[in-house]
């Protein structure tokens, strides 16, 4: 394709993370039994919905006013964006409007509906009774769409052939990057590929791009492919690039091939490009969202895991991490709260297993790597986040803190619990693992060994790191920069996200909960696409 006008060359330096996308709902309301606030006709109901921060709410958006009408159905959508890791508190009012300015501050209250984006995105009807001064009058119902239409993802082998040469004691150390042009003109990253190692020859790993970070779904979006020689100073020289979209990739086969050119070059006589990038194997298919896998039927499965290791400290001492009787919530308490006030959303039934590991338990004082929270070793089901909180603050004055830290054994059962899921073959039930610890695991090289089997299971893990602990051998676990593998195993995907507790001590728990949570949408999208499961209720859904 012809390359769209000349913009500003980026700079040589490490270039930025690829662009988040964020998730567009609309939503369609519907109302049943409004109280009528009108004499000699109907109420004329506005539904306005704000976003709750504390006591502080925010307008996002409201529909057109209906007339005379006590069950109103209402055409305009209001649409908001959809963060999985953070709680949107929302709340949906009610007003009888006869101001013709629309002016709420005029407007008689019919009722309002207070709730979360979860809950709703969540739910395949979601209805709740309308509040209207502490007593149901009416009724409110939200269908959520999720904008975008259908995605797919763009699987690529690709190869460089007769590179420049950038490297005055070698030759090139190529990777490419893929951006896509937004509606300024600008370009966003979207994805990265290694580089390899001294070669003007390159032959990069097989990748796969979705269609929604490669082109905002928009086959017509101009994507800018770059490549550049890898500098370890973070230097990164630009060898060349070359423009395409996704229309013009579907229509590709392997053979084809861009001339790879360097924009301050291609005014010179003579030359013609710094070499070319060949497609070797292309396939372009459809690739559900997590929110169609959601929509569909899928729930998330929590699961806690604490660690009950003596290096936590004496519970009964203020300085211990497990110390209850401190004027806020001990780490533990405060994690658990933060990443399970978000999944609480996508599960039905709101019951969590939860276990401990590393204590002695009563009666015969024997250690256990794997204990249930609530004492009942058949049934380790807590009810809700508070059910949770209740065993373990129960648990941590019945046990006695000990010895090692061994998380291989929980990481095994939730994953014995995610291959009972995968025998339903379909994409049902995804678990999600927050595992506590105050240390480095004792028991790293099973863990590595769990972790890889159970990357090929619907399940993920978050580890959280409380104390003040060197936790830098548990960045391992975390594959961001590279897969993680032992001997020759390797993990087929990232399951795991580790951060510490301490980054995070002086901002919002909800600041902890987006970052541990950020990555599960995709890998849950992921895991069913590779599996090529599609939403269990798609033919209702409106994609479909």
């Amino acid at each position: 394709m012809q390359e769209p006008p000349p913009y500003a060359p980026p700079g040589v330096g490490g270039a930025p993370p690829p662009a988040a996308m964020v998730s567009k709902v609309d939503m369609t309301i519907s109302c049943e039994g409004l109280r009528d606030a009108d004499v000699f006709s109907k109420s004329d109901p506005i539904c306005v919905l704000y976003s709750l921060d504390g006591n502080r709410r925010r307008e996002i958006g409201r529909t057109e006013r209906i007339d005379d009408n006590l069950n109103p159905k209402f055409q305009k959508q209001i649409t908001i964006d959809y963060h999985f890791e953070e709680v949107q508190r929302l709340a949906f009012y009610l007003f009888d409007i006869d101001d013709k300015d629309n002016d709420v501050s005029k407007a008689d209250f019919l009722g309002k509906c207070e709730c979360t984006l979860g809950q709703i995105v969540s739910s395949t009807n979601f209805k709740r009774p309308l509040d209207y001064q502490g007593r149901n009058y009416g009724s409110i119902s939200i269908q959520a769409q999720e904008q975008g239409g259908m995605q797919k993802s763009v699987k690529l082998t690709l190869k460089g052939v007769k590179l420049d040469k950038k490297d005055w004691f070698g030759k090139s150390d190529p990777f490419l990057e893929f951006h896509r042009q937004l509606l300024d003109g600008s370009y966003a990253l979207a994805h990265r590929t290694e580089f390899i190692k001294n070669t003007l020859n390159p032959r990069w790993k097989p990748m796969k791009i979705n269609t929604r970070r490669l082109c905002d779904n928009n086959p017509d979006t101009v994507i800018r492919v770059e490549c550049f020689d890898w500098n370890s100073n973070g230097s990164h020289d630009l060898i060349g690039e070359f423009y395409t979209t996704l229309a013009e990739l579907e229509q590709s086969s392997a053979g084809k091939t861009f001339a790879c050119v360097h924009p301050k070059k291609k005014s010179k006589r003579g030359y013609r490009h710094s070499g070319e990038i060949v497609i070797e194997q292309i396939t372009v298919s459809r690739e559900y969202s997590f929110l169609e896998y959601i929509q569909g039927g899928c729930e998330l499965n929590f699961v806690v895991g604490i660690d009950f290791t003596g290096s936590n400290g004496d519970p009964r001492d203020p300085s211990s991490l497990h110390y209850l009787g401190g004027s806020s919530p001990n780490q533990y308490t405060q994690a658990i709260t933060a990443v399970g006030n978000v999944i609480q959303d996508y599960d039905s039934d709101q019951m969590y297993p939860a276990f401990g590991f590393g204590a002695r338990l009563p009666p015969t004082w024997q250690v256990s790597h794997q204990f249930s929270l609530n004492g009942n070793p058949q049934d380790p089901n807590c009810q809700g986040i508070p059910g949770i909180l209740g065993a373990y603050h129960q648990c941590i004055n019945s046990v006695q803190l000990y010895g090692p830290t061994n998380a291989s054994p929980i990481i095994g059962n939730v994953a014995k619990m995610a291959r009972e899921a995968l025998h339903q073959q379909q994409a049902k039930d995804y678990y999600i693992l927050l595992l506590i610890t105050d240390g480095i695991l004792t028991d790293m090289d099973q863990t590595i060994h769990m972790i890889i089997e159970a990357s090929e299971l619907p399940m993920s893990i978050i580890i959280i790191g409380v104390g003040n602990a060197d936790f830098d051998d548990m960045e391992r676990l975390d594959g961001d920069d590279e897969v993680l593998s032992i001997g020759t195993r390797k993990a087929k995907r990232d399951i795991v996200q580790f951060v510490p507790f301490r980054d995070f001590k002086n901002v919002p728990a909800s600041k902890l909960a987006a970052e541990v949570l950020e990555e599960i949408p995709e890998q849950l999208a992921s895991y069913y696409n590779d599996m090529k499961y599609v939403p269990i209720n798609f033919n209702y859904m409106p994609h479909g």
